[in-house]
């Protein structure tokens, strides 16, 4: 039986998503990367929009809006990524670091990515049998 989940922190992906925003931000504190400061606001508030649109949507109580705020989430996960490879390039971090928080990121945006679909082959179910969409409860701890 599947346990619904009643919290948005307790959904896996937005747990990997907060652990995410956690890894950016510490090599953003450091010089030179932290001189940038243009750079840093946009890493971090690339970062910080996965966790909060997970948990925005989840709260929105409606399956079309939750789906549709994992896809910003799942998209903001590769803003973060793109601006690694700047970041790497820019020698802010070393390669280490970048491969490091690409798999952190990719990852991330792979639980995302599984529990969009999730949202998506419920609605898909709802509709087919004429259920309303209202509640955005998972029924999944995905």
């Amino acid at each position: 039986m599947k346990e619904k989940v009643e919290r948005f922190e307790d959904l896996i992906a937005w747990q990997k998503a907060r652990a995410f925003v956690a890894a950016v931000y510490k090599p953003t504190r450091r010089r030179p990367f932290a001189r940038d400061f243009a750079f840093c606001n946009q890493i971090t508030k690339a970062a910080l929009s996965v966790p909060s649109n997970i948990a925005e949507g989840f709260e929105r109580d409606r399956l079309k809006e939750f789906h549709q705020f994992l896809s910003i989430a799942k998209s903001s996960c590769a803003e973060v990524r793109s601006q690694l490879y700047s970041a790497y390039d820019l020698e802010y971090i070393s390669d280490a670091e970048l491969q490091l928080l690409l798999r952190q990121g990719e990852e991330t945006a792979r639980v995302i990515g599984g529990l969009r679909s999730a949202i998506e082959r419920e609605l898909l179910r709802t509709q087919d049998s004429g259920l309303r969409t209202q509640d955005s409860k998972c029924s999944s701890k995905t």
